[in-house]
């Protein structure tokens, strides 16, 4: 729950761009062992993410930003030809799903990056149409009725604070609201039967309740018994199951079936990591369940029938991180990737168990060879807590040739690092950099009480277990323990701007991308629609209202930037709801007076997070640009 104010995944760091010639420079000792790769040619892989089966299953839609920006495209699954079904060029389009009887399309977007999305149809033949048309407000799809004769969506047009839940018909596009939000629920689920949805109410950042709506009676069931984190897997085909997940009395989440009728619970499936998700495909044939197993998503699929595994087939270099089955239950897309390897799409088919790659998505150019795979390591920190990190190492570090190093901070707080591909990672390894990418105590995925560690004591424990990843940085002996620097975005440019006030010795750079540095003002205007976890935000953060003020302003950089003793670089979008431009401009401003090298990127067309390539492009360019000067070459000034 932590992760949903300013958790960013960094899915904007794995996006790609257009090619350009391959960069050799032959001054750098790194690049006498591997290929060295420009930005352009990084960001030339395609990032891609399957939506929906077409109502005949010859096609998938997809989503992928091949142009530049994310758009729709159809692959036809026998010859694997892509075609685009739209081509923005100045809004990424976020595919959502076609139609169950042709090929209409639903998509969502927003006005650069401001998060207000709005839904929307397109025809056939390539006319569209706004279906949420209300202003200011914000909706989102939320999946298909049974009968598929209709859509449920989220709104909070009737009230800026909370999303009320609606059914549209699918030929007439008339709407009915079927549960109004007037107590900051959070919508987690339909029955089939429409009789319950699936809601939750967060208590604080770590505790959620659940509940089923009876849409009869308007009547709520609690389904936790005790406190604890709670959220909705599925219902059963039939309706009479209700399928979520728990941490109550443990460590991580498992899966728990509430019989409807009966309110008897019991537990279903129990790993050693989280159990992210679970769903059922159409028919009930298929339960997937996602599990966080130590960074990595492994997916496993139960043929319910005979409670048996489904084996997937052998990916070279690739583990399967998510599916989509076909309604017919005949079909299957699968996602896989790796730290090393861009994710592609594959068709599985049940019956045969044969399978086949639908995309190419690295740049040709680029040499798989010459990539990192990504190692999990583990180091204690101050308290001997254990800190799990993501780490890669530069080819051609040794001994001899020392490299320099970033210590790199995920969003939240809550988020977590993942051994996924990133481009921009990918890309500083590539140029001679060594990135360890912390999960600091607070992260995700390690279990609650590691969760819970950094709640009200935020740019302080969890900022000392940074401190001690480049403590554990410096002691590789082939890092050079006089050139490390900290990166991070969203909540990890906080903390990286905390560590350059806070501690100015550590680190001999900081890379701030988007960062909060007011949090005085940051938690005072969070847009009306997180009014749901603002009092949780508030239980952990600290209330801007109240004495906690005095805290947040001591860890706030914006007030102590005349603490900063080494080079920043700062990366913001103009149009970013979440962190408002305005903190960096006065973080820069702050920097500048202390006669402090500062540089400063500013998009006006981005909002939180940079998702038009030629950004990205510029963005990462010029952060290479600045670590080879104030880190790799160590010139200040």
């Amino acid at each position: 729950m932590k992760n949903l104010l300013f958790f960013l995944s960094f899915s904007f760091l794995f996006f790609t761009c257009k090619q350009s010639e391959t960069k050799n420079d032959s001054s750098d000792p790194v690049a006498t062992t591997h290929q060295q790769y420009s930005i352009e040619q990084f960001l030339s892989n395609t990032n891609i993410y399957a939506r929906s089966f077409s109502h005949d299953e010859k096609e998938i839609l997809v989503g992928s930003n091949e142009s530049g920006i994310y758009n729709a495209y159809l692959i036809n699954l026998e010859s694997g030809e892509r075609k685009p079904i739209t081509e923005s060029k100045d809004e990424s389009v976020w595919a959502s799903s076609l139609f169950p009887n042709d090929n209409r399309m639903i998509y969502t977007a927003d006005n650069g990056g401001d998060e207000i999305d709005h839904i929307f149809l397109q025809n056939e033949d390539g006319s569209t149409k706004e279906l949420t048309p209300d202003e200011g407000a914000k909706a989102g799809f939320y999946g298909w009725s049974d009968d598929l004769k209709s859509f449920f969506y989220g709104s909070n047009k009737r009230d800026k604070k909370y999303m009320d839940v609606y059914e549209m018909d699918a030929e007439n596009f008339d709407s009915k609201l079927l549960y109004e939000n007037t107590e900051g629920f959070d919508f987690n689920g339909m029955s089939n039967d429409k009789q319950y949805i699936a809601v939750t109410k967060v208590i604080n950042t770590n505790d959620v309740d659940l509940f089923l709506l009876n849409t009869k009676t308007n009547k709520k069931i609690k389904i936790n018994e005790n406190l604890s984190g709670n959220s909705s897997a599925d219902f059963s085909v039939d309706s009479k199951s209700f399928y979520y997940l728990t941490n109550d009395g443990s460590e991580f989440q498992y899966l728990m079936r509430y019989d409807i009728e009966t309110a008897k619970r019991e537990k279903v499936m129990e790993e050693d990591w989280d159990i992210s998700y679970a769903y059922f495909s159409k028919k009930g044939k298929y339960r997937v369940v996602g599990i966080n197993q130590d960074g990595k998503t492994v997916v496993k699929i139960l043929d319910t029938s005979t409670d048996q595994n489904i084996s997937f087939p052998d990916i070279p270099n690739g583990d399967v991180s998510s599916v989509r089955i076909s309604r017919s239950e005949d079909k299957m897309i699968f996602s896989a990737g790796s730290s090393k390897s861009t994710n592609n799409l594959y068709l599985y088919d049940f019956g045969t168990k044969n399978h086949k790659q639908l995309t190419k998505t690295l740049n040709a150019e680029i040499n798989p060879n010459d990539l990192v795979e990504a190692e999990i390591v583990r180091y204690k920190s101050f308290d001997d807590v254990q800190i799990p990190a993501i780490y890669y190492k530069p080819k051609g570090a040794t001994k001899e040739n020392k490299v320099p190093a970033l210590v790199w901070v995920h969003g939240g707080p809550g988020g977590q690092s993942r051994a996924n591909y990133s481009s921009f990672i990918q890309y500083l390894v590539n140029h001679g950099y060594a990135v360890l990418a912390v999960n600091n105590r607070g992260s995700s995925g390690y279990g609650k009480t590691f969760f819970k560690m950094d709640d009200q004591n935020h740019g302080e424990k969890d900022l000392q277990d940074c401190i001690e990843g480049k403590r554990w940085l410096a002691q590789q002996p082939y890092i050079d323990g006089e050139k490390i620097g900290i990166i991070g975005g969203s909540y990890g440019g906080f903390m990286t701007m905390r560590a350059m006030t806070h501690t100015p010795e550590e680190f001999e750079v900081g890379v701030n991308l988007f960062g909060v540095t007011n949090w005085l003002r940051t938690l005072k205007n969070i847009p009306p629609w997180w009014e749901s976890f603002r009092e949780a935000l508030y239980l952990e953060m600290g209330d801007p209202n109240t004495a906690d003020s005095t805290r947040l302003y001591d860890i706030s950089p914006v007030f102590h930037g005349d603490k900063v003793k080494n080079p920043v670089m700062v990366l913001q979008g103009a149009t970013d709801p979440r962190v408002l431009q305005v903190e960096s401009d006065e973080m820069v401003a702050a920097i500048k007076k202390n006669n402090i090298p500062v540089e400063y990127v500013l998009f006006e067309d981005e909002g939180h997070g940079f998702v038009k390539k030629e950004n990205q492009i510029e963005g990462y360019s010029k952060a290479l640009i600045f670590l080879d000067k104030y880190l790799k070459k160590k010139i200040k000034g």
